[in-house]
């Protein structure tokens, strides 16, 4: 089972990630990309990459024979499927087998196990892993799965037996809501994985959303690198995950060990995959299903090991036995991960497009991402931009370091879910490590737009003033200096406000009337587009890059602020 070339059947962050432990192993790495992808920075972080046409995933990562074909065309030997895209697709797997291709993931015959939910419940049940209470027969007539839903009872989950990522699920709180959901569900199935197959499951409420890695290699050997607690999610996807679970002890922790190794061997499984649970508010743990690839989240498990899972898998996927033996796996330490997308958190997590001005990750902690600045980021595909992890030796100091971490990142040019993310991170609730599934429904789901901070408008007219200033003939501008008596009028739009601000140069700094209560903020420079401001008193540093001459983008709070210059009047002097 020796290989050389390894080609990665993805995009983004997680073909960085890969080809950075492929390399330090020494196996060469070759990328495919879309059309849309062809000047991505992922691409250069290969040794080759292989065009495969295409703007939609369905025209390029979706297509297995052009996967195929850019094996053939690099001489890659090995196929690592990253995770979506055809990660979990068992053809895809049959298909690398069929070209000679080492596909480095489980063997089809366990993706195929547990890609049917319902077909995965009963395999668990006979395994002996506890399951949610539920139903998942063939019998798909709406009055069957009416019926079943009385006998389960209310509130439950309406899921699709394919698929994940939160399509085709849907909450039920009573009988009325039913019929809709059944519909609106095998709807989105079908679409999205092309089997409208069904699944009810009881609603834990107040539960989390415990997940066990596993690992399992070709000589028999199956082990657990501990939980994940990703039960921070919108949309049923997740957006915070962390370990271990501040809701499990060590008692608990080998039992779900145990259930996920047992689920595992169950279906004669091999290399990474995570095995996913519900855990009450009892205690108890249910299986929910398994996902057979590397998981979004697996920094945070390499940080409290201090293991390389890719490196884990590579070796598995070259015969050998796993590194370690159960016993063998430390666990030090607590570690935290959030996942930065470029959504609006205020319109329903709405994905956004655009191009990103400026990036530049924190120096604190990890950051996984493929980005740089000029990026456009597209509607084709999945808005996740990069994963900002921390380690620390307890959880507060991990959150804490997360933290500041994220306040570090710099991204601007398009509206992202950073200032979501602190305010999860900062919430007395998270803080005190009780989130559950309901979290964010619970204390973020009437977010609405938050009117612009006089930080905004006070950086917004110091930019703008430096900039129409540094424009005047030096006559105007030196009597703009001398002596404070000249006024500038500029009309800006700060995030979807007008503000007419007023401005006159003090012998402190740069008077502001206009935006509410009068203020002071002085220019103290800066480097690197940032702005070093003094706020009545206050020292700040802000974030910022224009987007040309009238359009500025600024970072306050989090928030990607846009500010724009819809009129300005020159100096003149004091009426």
């Amino acid at each position: 089972m020796s290989f050389r070339k390894i080609l990665i059947a993805n995009r983004g962050e997680i073909v960085a990630r890969v080809a950075r432990t492929a390399r330090r192993m020494g196996y060469a790495t070759a990328a495919v990309h879309s059309d849309a992808d062809s000047g991505a920075p992922f691409v250069a972080a290969c040794d080759e990459a292989v065009g495969i046409g295409g703007l939609s995933p369905a025209d390029s990562y979706l297509r297995i024979d052009a996967i195929i074909d850019a094996c053939r065309r690099s001489g890659a030997d090995a196929v690592h499927p990253g995770y979506g895209f055809l990660s979990e697709n068992a053809a895809f797997a049959r298909a690398c087998a069929d070209a000679g291709l080492l596909f480095i993931g489980p063997p089809a015959e366990a993706i195929e196990a547990m890609g049917d939910k319902a077909a995965a419940r009963r395999r668990m049940d006979a395994a002996g892993v506890p399951c949610i209470p539920g139903y998942d027969g063939k019998d798909q007539d709406d009055e069957r799965l009416t019926a079943e839903a009385g006998r389960i009872g209310f509130p439950l989950m309406v899921k699709a037996a394919a698929g994940g990522g939160g399509r085709g699920m849907r909450r039920v709180h009573g009988a009325g809501e039913l019929p809709a959901a059944l519909a609106s569900a095998r709807s989105e199935a079908r679409s999205a994985f092309g089997d409208g197959t069904l699944i009810l499951e009881r609603l834990l409420v107040g539960a989390r959303h415990v997940e066990v890695q596993v690992f399992a290699d070709t000589l028999g050997g199956t082990v657990h690198l501990f939980e994940r607690d990703c039960s921070v999610q919108r949309r049923h996807q997740k957006v915070i995950e962390e370990a271990p679970s501040p809701a499990v002890d060590a008692a608990l922790r080998e039992r779900l060990g145990r259930a996920a190794c047992a689920a595992a061997r169950a279906v004669g499984y091999v290399g990474a995959g995570t095995v996913e649970f519900l855990l009450g508010a009892d205690g108890q743990f249910h299986f929910m299903e398994m996902n057979t690839r590397l998981q979004v989240e697996h920094p945070v498990t390499e940080a409290i090991t201090g293991l390389d899972l890719v490196e884990w898998q590579l070796r598995v996927a070259a015969g050998e036995p796993l590194p370690l033996a159960q016993s063998a796996i430390p666990l030090t330490g607590h570690g935290l991960e959030v996942r930065l997308y470029a959504e609006d958190p205020e319109r329903g997590f709405l994905p956004q497009t655009g191009r990103l001005l400026r990036w530049r990750p924190s120096g604190r902690g990890r950051c996984d991402h493929a980005l740089a600045g000029g990026v456009q980021v597209t509607p084709h595909y999945d808005p996740m931009l990069a994963k900002v992890v921390a380690h620390g030796r307890d959880r507060e100091e991990a959150r804490r370091r997360l933290i500041a971490a994220l306040r570090d990142t710099v991204v601007l040019g398009l509206t992202t879910n950073k200032a979501f993310l602190l305010g999860c991170l900062e919430h007395p609730e998270f803080a005190a490590g009780r989130a559950t599934t309901d979290f964010v429904a619970a204390h973020f789901a009437d977010a609405t737009p938050v009117p612009p901070a006089r930080e905004a408008v006070a950086a917004a007219a110091l930019l703008f003033y430096r900039r129409g200033v540094a424009a005047l003939p030096q006559p105007a501008l030196a009597g703009w200096h001398s002596g404070g008596n000249a006024r500038y009028h500029l009309e800006l739009d700060v995030a979807g406000e007008r503000r007419s601000l007023t401005l006159r140069p003090t012998g402190h700094g740069l008077a502001i009337e206009g935006a509410g209560e009068p203020m002071v903020a002085t220019d103290l420079g800066g480097e690197d587009e940032r702005l070093c401001l003094e706020l009545d008193g206050l020292r700040l540093s802000i974030p910022y890059a224009f987007a040309g001459p009238d359009r500025l983008h600024l970072d306050v709070g989090g928030r990607d602020i846009v500010v724009e210059e819809v009129g300005r009047r020159p100096p003149r002097s004091r009426e």
